[in-house]
């Protein structure tokens, strides 16, 4: 299995796992700038993105197929996309969720109040529509 950038040609695939797991996918579209998949022979078997924001990043539309779950990839997609913000100068990652507030903790995201979040990341489509109010708002800092 190798974690890799997105393709616009891994576009329907990504779509089908998000929608599989009940994730939004308003705003999501080619060519797929800032996300990662975990490929396993040509099968896609895992997803996360990083929606930049100004300095700050959001993160969305982390999920891994149900025949993975378990298995680290969702902790190796996590862990690279942590990387690869920081390499490009994040300042703070932000996520909304309704069911994984127990599972980020484990990479330093704590739970803030909505109204923390910088401007740039509450116009986001995530916060404005694709997620309800009442998701957990999580941040983590990425760089100083």
């Amino acid at each position: 299995m190798t974690l890799r950038p997105a393709t616009a040609a891994d576009l329907p695939a990504v779509m089908a796992l998000l929608e599989a797991h009940r994730l939004p996918t308003a705003g999501l579209a080619a060519p797929l700038d800032g996300f990662l998949v975990a490929d396993d022979s040509g099968a896609l078997v895992g997803v996360i993105g990083l929606e930049r924001h100004a300095e700050f990043g959001l993160l969305r539309s982390a999920a891994v197929d149900a025949s993975r779950r378990g298995s680290g990839v969702g902790r190796m997609l996590v862990e690279r996309l942590l990387a690869d913000a920081a390499a490009r100068g994040v300042k703070a990652i932000y996520l909304l969720t309704t069911t994984a507030e127990d599972y980020f903790p484990r990479f330093a995201f704590e739970k803030v109040a909505r109204d923390t979040v910088p401007a740039a990341v509450r116009a986001s489509v995530e916060f404005t529509s694709a997620c309800p109010e009442t998701a957990t708002v999580m941040m983590r800092h990425v760089t100083s």
